[in-house]
């Protein structure tokens, strides 16, 4: 980044959106509602990073009204068949992808280490897939989406290139479509191709929160599902705790926002219980509601009288 640019960007907001899961992906919505409801429209940020599950809520909160995504959520729950969908498939495989990649991460040496061994299992993966699959997975992701394509805005979508191992960022000029960017992004199982490479879940780059790619910004809020916990070693230095004390260094003010503990429960374990997520939505919304005063001043006063 030039002089320039960096100066411009210090007098820029950025939200973070953290990845989460489906019940993390209805909680992120419900924090951007409440923050909206209280008078703090978290969607005017210059710059949007959007990770996993956080990469559907940016896409989503920037192309549709956070409160009619927030009722959607919620409304979801009365419009449930009396005998609900069972999840427990859903949940057992999420916690069978947790174990197999922590394996990958305590036998990994470093981080770049890490991405590799990560990005060739999921290549394993995909090779026992037929192209329908992906197919499946991307009309998937991009009905969940209220437009196809990129926000005017600046927007990151992360990931990892699953051949290399190398961090990737997609945006508006990157060639990608907006869908594609997601649906590489949430990719926690097997690699997602797009072209003639292939990408899994962006909360490999870094952490599930990625809020470096916000250095430089004057303003940063993260809203973290995971509550800023990190499944690799704190020597890697990839913890968000790790990510806010740079960015801090650099001249940012940050605001980190997490799930409550009587909310905890929505989460981890739990994060792809589908039942779970209007619960998760409401406890977003709350949150998000409580935190408008003392976000308010931070967020609506321009940058260089708050520094």
């Amino acid at each position: 980044m030039n002089t320039t640019a960096s100066q411009n960007n210090s007098l820029k907001r950025a939200l973070v959106l953290g990845g989460g899961g489906s019940t993390g992906n209805a909680w992120l919505i419900g924090v951007v509602a409440g923050l909206l409801e209280a008078g703090v429209d978290a969607t005017k940020a210059e710059l949007i990073v959007g990770t996993s599950a956080g990469s559907t809520a940016a896409a989503q909160i920037t192309g549709a009204n956070p409160a009619e995504l927030f009722a959607a959520v919620v409304d979801a729950e009365s419009q449930r068949p009396s005998k609900a969908e069972p999840n427990s498939g859903r949940v057992r495989g999420a916690s069978g992808h947790m174990e197999r990649t922590a394996r990958i991460i305590a036998d990994s040496e470093d981080a770049a280490d890490m991405r590799r061994r990560l990005g060739a299992a999921a290549l394993e993966l995909q090779a026992d897939l037929d192209s329908s699959t992906l197919d499946r997975w991307r009309a998937t992701v991009a009905s969940r989406l209220p437009r196809q394509d990129w926000p005017a805005q600046d927007l990151l979508i992360t990931a990892v290139n699953a051949r290399t191992g190398e961090p990737a960022a997609f945006h508006r000029g990157s060639g990608v479509g907006l869908a594609d960017a997601v649906a590489a992004s949430c990719s926690s199982g097997f690699a997602y191709s797009i072209g003639s490479d292939a990408y899994i879940d962006g909360g490999y780059r870094t952490n599930a929160d990625n809020a470096d790619l916000a250095a430089g910004y004057g303003k940063v809020l993260v809203l973290s599902p995971f509550g800023g916990r990190t499944r690799t070693p704190v020597a890697w230095g990839l913890d968000l705790a790790t990510q806010v004390r740079n960015l801090r260094a650099g001249g940012s003010t940050v605001e980190t926002i997490f799930p409550d503990t009587s909310s905890e429960h929505l989460f981890g374990p739990n994060a792809m219980d589908l039942s779970l997520r209007p619960a998760a939505a409401r406890a977003g919304h709350e949150l998000g509601k409580g935190l408008g005063e003392k976000l308010g001043d931070l967020w609506n006063t321009p940058v260089g009288l708050t520094q």
